[in-house]
Protein backbone atom coordinates (compact mmCIF):
# COMPACT_ATOMS: atom_id res chain seq x y z
CA UNK A 1 0.00 0.00 0.00
CA UNK A 2 1.68 3.18 -1.32
CA UNK A 3 2.23 5.92 1.47
CA UNK A 4 -0.54 8.41 1.44
CA UNK A 5 -0.55 11.95 2.68
CA UNK A 6 -3.61 14.32 3.04
CA UNK A 7 -3.87 17.58 3.52
CA UNK A 8 -6.48 19.77 5.34
CA UNK A 9 -5.72 24.08 4.27
CA UNK A 10 -7.97 26.33 6.62
CA UNK A 11 -8.10 30.13 7.31
CA UNK A 12 -5.96 30.04 10.73
CA UNK A 13 -6.86 32.25 13.48
CA UNK A 14 -5.07 34.45 16.47
CA UNK A 15 -4.49 32.31 18.90
CA UNK A 16 -4.22 35.18 21.41
CA UNK A 17 -4.52 38.46 21.80
CA UNK A 18 -0.97 39.74 20.64
CA UNK A 19 -1.50 37.53 18.08
CA UNK A 20 -4.43 39.38 16.17
CA UNK A 21 -2.50 42.49 14.45
CA UNK A 22 -0.19 39.80 12.74
CA UNK A 23 -2.63 37.82 11.90
CA UNK A 24 -4.65 40.62 10.28
CA UNK A 25 -2.01 42.03 8.22
CA UNK A 26 -1.27 38.21 6.91
CA UNK A 27 -4.90 38.27 5.72
CA UNK A 28 -5.05 41.35 4.03
CA UNK A 29 -1.80 41.44 2.60
CA UNK A 30 -3.39 38.38 0.53
CA UNK A 31 -3.98 39.87 -2.85
CA UNK A 32 -7.12 37.36 -3.37
CA UNK A 33 -8.68 38.89 0.13
CA UNK A 34 -7.99 43.41 -1.02
CA UNK A 35 -7.12 43.20 -4.93
CA UNK A 36 -5.10 46.13 -5.87
CA UNK A 37 -3.58 47.09 -9.54
CA UNK A 38 -0.72 48.16 -7.59
CA UNK A 39 1.35 45.41 -5.77
CA UNK A 40 3.49 47.94 -4.10
CA UNK A 41 0.93 49.30 -2.13
CA UNK A 42 -0.59 45.88 -0.72
CA UNK A 43 1.97 45.44 2.38
CA UNK A 44 1.63 48.84 3.42
CA UNK A 45 -2.66 49.37 2.88
CA UNK A 46 -2.50 45.60 5.22
CA UNK A 47 -0.50 47.26 7.47
CA UNK A 48 -2.57 50.08 7.73
CA UNK A 49 -5.86 48.35 8.12
CA UNK A 50 -4.41 45.79 10.54
CA UNK A 51 -3.36 48.33 12.85
CA UNK A 52 -6.76 50.76 12.33
CA UNK A 53 -8.92 47.21 13.23
CA UNK A 54 -6.81 45.69 15.88
CA UNK A 55 -7.93 46.70 18.65
CA UNK A 56 -11.66 46.30 18.31
CA UNK A 57 -10.71 42.58 16.79
CA UNK A 58 -8.78 42.46 19.91
CA UNK A 59 -11.92 42.97 22.22
CA UNK A 60 -14.07 40.50 19.52
CA UNK A 61 -11.35 37.80 20.43
CA UNK A 62 -11.49 38.48 24.15
CA UNK A 63 -15.31 38.06 24.53
CA UNK A 64 -14.42 34.77 23.20
CA UNK A 65 -12.03 33.99 25.51
CA UNK A 66 -8.68 35.51 24.08
CA UNK A 67 -8.09 33.89 21.02
CA UNK A 68 -9.58 31.33 18.26
CA UNK A 69 -9.89 28.01 18.76
CA UNK A 70 -9.37 27.23 14.79
CA UNK A 71 -6.67 25.99 15.03
CA UNK A 72 -7.03 23.07 18.11
CA UNK A 73 -10.43 22.01 16.31
CA UNK A 74 -8.71 21.89 13.05
CA UNK A 75 -5.91 19.26 14.44
CA UNK A 76 -8.58 17.52 16.48
CA UNK A 77 -10.76 17.37 13.10
CA UNK A 78 -7.14 15.56 11.41
CA UNK A 79 -7.00 13.02 14.42
CA UNK A 80 -10.47 11.88 13.72
CA UNK A 81 -10.07 12.20 9.74
CA UNK A 82 -6.80 9.90 10.43
CA UNK A 83 -8.49 7.44 12.73
CA UNK A 84 -11.49 6.86 10.45
CA UNK A 85 -9.62 6.39 7.58
CA UNK A 86 -7.36 3.20 9.71
CA UNK A 87 -10.84 2.10 10.47
CA UNK A 88 -11.42 1.93 6.86
CA UNK A 89 -8.42 0.29 6.00
CA UNK A 90 -6.23 3.08 4.53
CA UNK A 91 -3.89 4.34 7.32
CA UNK A 92 -2.60 8.26 6.50
CA UNK A 93 -0.12 10.65 7.42
CA UNK A 94 -2.02 13.91 8.22
CA UNK A 95 -1.14 17.45 7.90
CA UNK A 96 -2.19 20.97 8.74
CA UNK A 97 -1.92 23.63 6.39
CA UNK A 98 -3.22 27.43 7.45
CA UNK A 99 -3.16 30.40 5.62
CA UNK A 100 -2.72 33.12 7.53
CA UNK A 101 -1.70 31.81 10.71
CA UNK A 102 0.78 28.70 12.57
CA UNK A 103 0.94 26.16 11.08
CA UNK A 104 1.39 27.95 7.83
CA UNK A 105 0.65 26.07 4.49
CA UNK A 106 4.67 26.60 4.01
CA UNK A 107 5.35 24.42 7.45
CA UNK A 108 2.97 21.59 5.92
CA UNK A 109 4.49 21.34 2.96
CA UNK A 110 8.29 21.28 4.60
CA UNK A 111 7.03 18.48 6.77
CA UNK A 112 5.43 16.79 3.42
CA UNK A 113 8.76 16.49 1.85
CA UNK A 114 10.04 14.82 4.88
CA UNK A 115 7.26 12.54 5.12
CA UNK A 116 8.56 10.37 1.76
CA UNK A 117 4.99 10.39 0.54
CA UNK A 118 4.05 8.40 -2.67
CA UNK A 119 0.70 10.87 -2.87
CA UNK A 120 -0.94 13.80 -1.15
CA UNK A 121 -4.73 14.18 -1.15
CA UNK A 122 -5.39 18.23 -0.99
CA UNK A 123 -8.65 18.54 0.73
CA UNK A 124 -9.37 22.06 2.05
CA UNK A 125 -12.12 22.75 4.57
CA UNK A 126 -14.10 25.07 2.83
CA UNK A 127 -17.16 22.78 1.64
CA UNK A 128 -17.47 25.44 -1.05
CA UNK A 129 -14.83 27.12 -3.86
CA UNK A 130 -14.39 30.60 -3.77
CA UNK A 131 -11.13 32.09 -5.36
CA UNK A 132 -10.74 34.21 -1.83
CA UNK A 133 -10.79 30.37 0.22
CA UNK A 134 -9.36 27.24 -1.37
CA UNK A 135 -8.55 29.35 -4.55
CA UNK A 136 -5.78 31.29 -2.68
CA UNK A 137 -4.17 28.36 -0.40
CA UNK A 138 -4.48 26.62 -4.00
CA UNK A 139 -2.52 29.40 -5.94
CA UNK A 140 0.15 29.50 -2.85
CA UNK A 141 0.84 25.82 -2.98
CA UNK A 142 1.44 26.07 -6.89
CA UNK A 143 4.01 28.72 -6.21
CA UNK A 144 5.82 26.83 -3.59
CA UNK A 145 5.54 23.33 -6.19
CA UNK A 146 7.21 25.90 -9.04
CA UNK A 147 9.78 26.81 -6.88
CA UNK A 148 10.72 23.09 -5.21
CA UNK A 149 11.43 20.56 -6.98
CA UNK A 150 11.39 18.36 -3.99
CA UNK A 151 7.70 19.36 -3.38
CA UNK A 152 7.21 19.54 -7.08
CA UNK A 153 7.93 15.35 -7.29
CA UNK A 154 5.22 14.60 -4.55
CA UNK A 155 2.29 12.95 -6.84
CA UNK A 156 -0.73 14.78 -5.19
CA UNK A 157 -4.60 15.10 -6.06
CA UNK A 158 -7.25 17.84 -4.67
CA UNK A 159 -10.82 17.78 -3.72
CA UNK A 160 -11.72 21.34 -4.49
CA UNK A 161 -14.70 21.22 -3.03
CA UNK A 162 -17.34 18.86 -1.30
CA UNK A 163 -21.04 20.55 -0.35
CA UNK A 164 -22.73 18.44 -2.85
CA UNK A 165 -21.55 15.16 -0.94
CA UNK A 166 -24.40 13.78 0.44
CA UNK A 167 -22.73 12.69 4.01
CA UNK A 168 -21.87 16.33 4.80
CA UNK A 169 -25.70 17.39 3.56
CA UNK A 170 -26.90 15.02 6.21
CA UNK A 171 -24.16 16.08 9.26
CA UNK A 172 -26.06 19.18 8.60
CA UNK A 173 -29.49 18.13 8.72
CA UNK A 174 -28.89 15.78 11.64
CA UNK A 175 -27.45 19.32 13.46
CA UNK A 176 -30.67 21.16 12.21
CA UNK A 177 -32.87 18.58 13.88
CA UNK A 178 -31.42 18.49 16.86
CA UNK A 179 -31.39 22.27 17.44
CA UNK A 180 -35.11 22.57 16.13
CA UNK A 181 -35.80 19.32 17.72
CA UNK A 182 -35.77 21.79 21.05
CA UNK A 183 -38.55 24.35 20.43
CA UNK A 184 -42.58 23.63 21.79
CA UNK A 185 -43.53 23.76 17.86
CA UNK A 186 -40.39 23.20 15.55
CA UNK A 187 -42.16 23.72 12.11
CA UNK A 188 -42.39 27.48 13.59
CA UNK A 189 -38.89 28.09 13.37
CA UNK A 190 -37.50 29.87 10.87
CA UNK A 191 -34.15 28.55 9.42
CA UNK A 192 -31.74 31.18 8.60
CA UNK A 193 -28.34 30.50 7.02
CA UNK A 194 -25.65 32.25 6.86
CA UNK A 195 -22.88 31.92 4.99
CA UNK A 196 -19.69 34.03 4.76
CA UNK A 197 -19.53 37.09 2.16
CA UNK A 198 -17.49 37.71 -1.08
CA UNK A 199 -17.27 41.05 -3.01
CA UNK A 200 -20.31 41.22 -5.53
CA UNK A 201 -17.38 41.54 -8.21
CA UNK A 202 -15.80 38.51 -7.34
CA UNK A 203 -19.35 36.43 -8.78
CA UNK A 204 -20.53 38.99 -11.03
CA UNK A 205 -16.79 40.01 -12.79
CA UNK A 206 -14.30 37.22 -11.96
CA UNK A 207 -16.59 34.00 -12.08
CA UNK A 208 -16.31 32.86 -8.65
CA UNK A 209 -18.80 30.06 -8.42
CA UNK A 210 -19.16 30.45 -4.57
CA UNK A 211 -22.40 32.00 -4.32
CA UNK A 212 -23.88 29.40 -7.10
CA UNK A 213 -22.58 26.85 -4.66
CA UNK A 214 -24.13 28.29 -1.46
CA UNK A 215 -27.44 28.85 -3.46
CA UNK A 216 -27.59 25.01 -4.37
CA UNK A 217 -25.94 24.12 -0.94
CA UNK A 218 -28.93 25.66 0.83
CA UNK A 219 -31.72 23.54 -0.78
CA UNK A 220 -29.82 20.51 -0.89
CA UNK A 221 -29.41 20.64 2.91
CA UNK A 222 -33.14 21.53 3.25
CA UNK A 223 -34.03 19.15 0.57
CA UNK A 224 -31.94 16.28 3.34
CA UNK A 225 -33.39 17.69 6.38
CA UNK A 226 -37.49 17.22 4.61
CA UNK A 227 -39.20 19.59 7.36
CA UNK A 228 -41.54 22.24 6.09
CA UNK A 229 -39.99 25.08 7.61
CA UNK A 230 -39.50 28.46 5.62
CA UNK A 231 -35.90 29.28 5.62
CA UNK A 232 -33.70 31.87 3.56
CA UNK A 233 -29.86 33.08 3.46
CA UNK A 234 -28.07 35.75 3.80
CA UNK A 235 -24.09 36.37 4.16
CA UNK A 236 -21.80 37.93 7.16
CA UNK A 237 -18.48 39.04 7.84
CA UNK A 238 -17.99 42.07 5.05
CA UNK A 239 -15.11 44.44 5.27
CA UNK A 240 -14.45 47.15 3.00
CA UNK A 241 -15.98 49.94 0.75
CA UNK A 242 -17.53 47.70 -1.88
CA UNK A 243 -20.79 46.16 -2.14
CA UNK A 244 -20.48 42.61 -1.23
CA UNK A 245 -23.33 39.70 -1.85
CA UNK A 246 -26.53 40.83 -0.82
CA UNK A 247 -28.49 40.16 1.56
CA UNK A 248 -26.44 41.40 4.47
CA UNK A 249 -27.41 39.10 8.05
CA UNK A 250 -27.30 42.09 9.71
CA UNK A 251 -29.98 43.91 7.47
CA UNK A 252 -31.88 40.43 7.17
CA UNK A 253 -32.47 39.64 11.02
CA UNK A 254 -34.49 42.57 11.60
CA UNK A 255 -36.49 42.32 8.10
CA UNK A 256 -37.36 39.24 9.20
CA UNK A 257 -38.54 40.24 12.69
CA UNK A 258 -40.27 42.77 10.87
CA UNK A 259 -42.47 40.44 9.10
CA UNK A 260 -43.75 38.26 12.10
CA UNK A 261 -40.56 35.46 12.58
CA UNK A 262 -39.83 35.10 16.70
CA UNK A 263 -38.11 32.00 16.33
CA UNK A 264 -34.80 31.60 14.17
CA UNK A 265 -32.68 29.02 14.07
CA UNK A 266 -28.95 30.34 12.96
CA UNK A 267 -27.33 27.72 10.27
CA UNK A 268 -23.99 28.67 9.70
CA UNK A 269 -23.29 27.78 6.06
CA UNK A 270 -19.56 28.20 5.20
CA UNK A 271 -18.20 27.08 8.72
CA UNK A 272 -16.90 23.67 9.56
CA UNK A 273 -15.21 24.92 12.86
CA UNK A 274 -15.97 27.10 15.35
CA UNK A 275 -14.40 30.56 15.19
CA UNK A 276 -15.00 34.57 15.39
CA UNK A 277 -17.67 34.28 12.93
CA UNK A 278 -19.89 31.91 14.83
CA UNK A 279 -18.72 32.29 18.71
CA UNK A 280 -18.73 36.24 18.37
CA UNK A 281 -20.07 37.87 15.07
CA UNK A 282 -23.34 35.31 15.45
CA UNK A 283 -23.31 34.47 19.30
CA UNK A 284 -23.02 38.07 20.75
CA UNK A 285 -23.47 40.88 17.64
CA UNK A 286 -26.52 39.26 15.71
CA UNK A 287 -28.13 37.40 18.27
CA UNK A 288 -28.27 41.34 20.15
CA UNK A 289 -29.19 42.78 17.13
CA UNK A 290 -32.25 40.04 16.86
CA UNK A 291 -33.21 40.45 20.13
CA UNK A 292 -33.01 44.37 19.60
CA UNK A 293 -35.44 43.47 16.24
CA UNK A 294 -37.89 41.21 18.47
CA UNK A 295 -37.41 37.86 18.07
CA UNK A 296 -37.83 36.04 21.11
CA UNK A 297 -36.24 33.06 20.27
CA UNK A 298 -32.22 32.96 19.01
CA UNK A 299 -30.59 29.76 18.56
CA UNK A 300 -27.80 28.16 16.16
CA UNK A 301 -26.76 25.50 15.12
CA UNK A 302 -22.82 23.98 16.02
CA UNK A 303 -20.57 23.74 13.47
CA UNK A 304 -19.88 20.53 12.65
CA UNK A 305 -16.24 19.87 14.25
CA UNK A 306 -15.84 16.40 14.49
CA UNK A 307 -18.96 15.35 13.79
CA UNK A 308 -19.18 11.53 13.15
CA UNK A 309 -21.32 11.41 10.05
CA UNK A 310 -19.04 14.72 8.37
CA UNK A 311 -15.79 13.08 9.56
CA UNK A 312 -17.15 9.75 7.63
CA UNK A 313 -18.17 11.76 4.72
CA UNK A 314 -14.15 13.38 3.92
CA UNK A 315 -12.79 9.74 5.06
CA UNK A 316 -14.88 8.81 1.87
CA UNK A 317 -14.16 11.71 -0.16
CA UNK A 318 -10.05 11.19 0.72
CA UNK A 319 -10.37 7.40 -0.90
CA UNK A 320 -12.38 8.51 -4.09
CA UNK A 321 -9.90 10.93 -4.84
CA UNK A 322 -7.10 8.54 -3.91
CA UNK A 323 -8.75 6.19 -6.48
CA UNK A 324 -9.54 8.34 -8.89
CA UNK A 325 -7.88 10.07 -11.52
CA UNK A 326 -6.20 13.07 -9.72
CA UNK A 327 -6.72 16.09 -10.08
CA UNK A 328 -4.12 18.77 -9.88
CA UNK A 329 -3.56 22.00 -8.31
CA UNK A 330 -2.76 23.57 -12.17
CA UNK A 331 -6.16 22.07 -13.58
CA UNK A 332 -8.12 23.42 -10.81
CA UNK A 333 -6.52 26.88 -11.09
CA UNK A 334 -7.35 26.88 -14.59
CA UNK A 335 -10.69 26.06 -14.68
CA UNK A 336 -11.75 28.40 -12.07
CA UNK A 337 -9.32 31.45 -13.16
CA UNK A 338 -11.15 34.46 -13.95
CA UNK A 339 -12.12 35.34 -17.63
CA UNK A 340 -9.96 38.44 -17.32
CA UNK A 341 -6.71 37.99 -17.32
CA UNK A 342 -6.34 41.35 -15.20
CA UNK A 343 -8.27 41.46 -11.69
CA UNK A 344 -11.84 43.38 -12.14
CA UNK A 345 -11.71 46.13 -9.44
CA UNK A 346 -9.03 47.01 -12.56
CA UNK A 347 -11.43 47.58 -15.39
CA UNK A 348 -12.81 51.13 -15.61
CA UNK A 349 -16.52 51.60 -16.14
CA UNK A 350 -18.54 54.69 -15.65
CA UNK A 351 -22.15 54.87 -13.69
CA UNK A 352 -22.69 53.50 -10.04
CA UNK A 353 -20.89 50.16 -11.51
CA UNK A 354 -18.85 47.87 -8.72
CA UNK A 355 -15.85 48.71 -10.21
CA UNK A 356 -16.93 52.65 -10.02
CA UNK A 357 -17.47 51.50 -6.44
CA UNK A 358 -14.28 49.81 -5.77
CA UNK A 359 -12.09 52.95 -7.83
CA UNK A 360 -13.70 55.36 -5.28
CA UNK A 361 -13.11 53.08 -2.30
CA UNK A 362 -9.47 53.13 -3.18
CA UNK A 363 -9.30 56.80 -3.76
CA UNK A 364 -10.95 57.43 -0.60
CA UNK A 365 -8.36 54.91 1.66
CA UNK A 366 -5.34 56.62 -0.61
CA UNK A 367 -6.78 60.30 0.32
CA UNK A 368 -7.35 59.24 4.26
CA UNK A 369 -3.93 57.08 4.31
CA UNK A 370 -2.25 60.77 3.03
CA UNK A 371 -4.06 62.61 5.76
CA UNK A 372 -3.46 60.49 8.20
CA UNK A 373 0.37 60.42 7.40
CA UNK A 374 0.18 64.48 6.94
CA UNK A 375 -1.09 64.72 10.58
CA UNK A 376 1.52 62.50 12.30
CA UNK A 377 4.53 63.75 9.90
CA UNK A 378 3.49 67.39 10.72
CA UNK A 379 4.26 67.82 6.74
CA UNK A 380 2.25 68.07 3.24
CA UNK A 381 0.34 69.81 0.86
CA UNK A 382 -2.05 70.48 3.25
CA UNK A 383 0.77 72.11 6.17
CA UNK A 384 2.29 74.19 2.81
CA UNK A 385 -1.20 75.78 1.76
CA UNK A 386 -2.09 76.82 5.19
CA UNK A 387 -4.70 74.35 5.89
CA UNK A 388 -3.01 72.45 9.05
Amino acid sequence: MSRLGVLLLNLGGPEKLEDVRPFLYNLFSDPEIIRLPWPWLQRPLAWFIATMRAKRSQNNYREIGGGSPIRQITEQQAQALAQRLADLGRPVRMFVGMRYWHPFTEDAVAEIKRAGLEKLVILPLYPQYSISTSGSSFRLLERLRRTDTQFKAVNHTVIPYWYQRPGYQEAMAELIRRELDQWPDPSQVHIFFSAHGVPRSYVEEAGDPYQRQIEECTELIMRKLGRPNRHSLAYQSRVGPVEWLKPYTEDAIPELAAEGVRDLLVVPLSFVSEHIETLQEIDIEYHHLAEQAGITQFRRVPALNTHPTFIDDLARAVLEADQHTPITLGQVIESTKPVRKIYPQERWAWGLTPSAEVWNGRLAMIGFIALLLELLSGWGPLHLAGLL
